[in-house]
């Protein structure tokens, strides 16, 4: 077979769902990858890529043809599926810099730019996309000592250009819950954390029914959240969520089987029933950043 040829793009939702059909296609098929790379001298590292909901890898039309034929398909959905595979190259919110950022991290960016709905519960610090400048430069100095100043501006950078998806024309519809925790840590000193919960409280109270904010308060004890943080990214026209995206000290993941879609979404429902409701939760805010409502 032809040697594939690598994306400097990261993926979109079209690659992560030819990745997820790739994948649903040689499963009902009762192949393993073992089995496909035999029948077909496609080699197991690349057929990983191709199913992979982060890959950058993109197969040609004659290995699309080749595993297609393999699995079965019909002639409609070979067609549906060759046209997913052509993907537009056009990703407005890319920018020369992203390419110093993490792999996993980009891939972040370009599937929550085409989101239609964020669900994200966060217990060490602000949600990102919530986050002041100042606020953003200090969390990513201290979770990333190693990092140089030229590769944190870039960070905030990226913060800060996610950011404008919630005051587009069509805005991310956002829903944040937060551990008490994550309000009362001190990142970067009293003074920006200050400025950062009065932010917080003014997008809570701007009245907007696109976000969403509740907090988690230390008298709710034990809660599902105490495991990590999670996103779990929803995109038009398919109804709930097709991905979960977790960001931990070893490593970011992506999730999209079902089970695990179902699990987190049950999780985010527990933990808005723990949660103050946004009303108390902007009370809170506001108490701890020294503001009267």
């Amino acid at each position: 077979m032809p040697r594939e040829r690598h994306s400097p793009l990261p993926p979109t939702m079209r690659s992560r769902r030819l990745a997820a059909e790739l994948r649903r296609l040689r499963e009902a098929a009762g192949l393993t990858r073992e089995q496909v790379a035999a029948e077909t001298g496609i080699n197991q590292a690349t057929l990983y890529r191709h199913e992979c909901v982060s890959s950058r890898t993109r197969p040609q039309r004659r290995t699309m043809l080749t595993l297609l034929k393999l699995y079965g398909v019909g002639d409609q959905k070979r067609d549906e599926l060759l046209e997913l595979c052509r993907e537009d190259d056009t990703q407005t919110w890319l920018r020369p810099y992203h390419a110093e950022l993490p792999e996993q991290y980009t891939a972040y960016i370009s599937f929550e730019a085409e989101a239609g709905a964020v669900r994200n519960y966060e217990s060490h610090f602000i949600p990102g996309l919530l986050q002041t400048p100042d606020y953003a430069r200090a969390l990513i100095k201290g979770c990333l000592p190693t990092a140089t100043a030229r590769q944190i501006e870039h960070r905030v950078e990226a913060r800060l250009e996610r950011q404008t998806r919630l005051v587009c024309d069509d805005p991310l519809n956002l829903w944040v819950i937060v551990d008490e925790a994550a309000l009362r840590r001190q990142v970067g000193g009293p003074e920006v954390m200050r400025r950062q919960l009065q932010r917080l409280a003014r997008v809570a109270m701007a009245g907007r029914s696109h976000i969403t904010i509740q907090v988690i308060p230390f008298a709710a004890g034990a809660h599902p959240g105490m495991g990590g943080s999670f996103v779990l990214l929803d995109f038009p026209p398919h109804p709930g969520p097709e991905l979960v995206y977790i960001d931990g000290t070893a490593g970011d993941a992506f999730l999209d089987t079902q089970e695990h879609l179902d699990g987190f979404s049950r999780t985010f429902d527990a933990l808005r029933t723990r949660a103050l409701s946004p009303d108390d939760s902007i009370a809170m805010i506001a108490s701890l950043a020294g503001d009267r409502l």
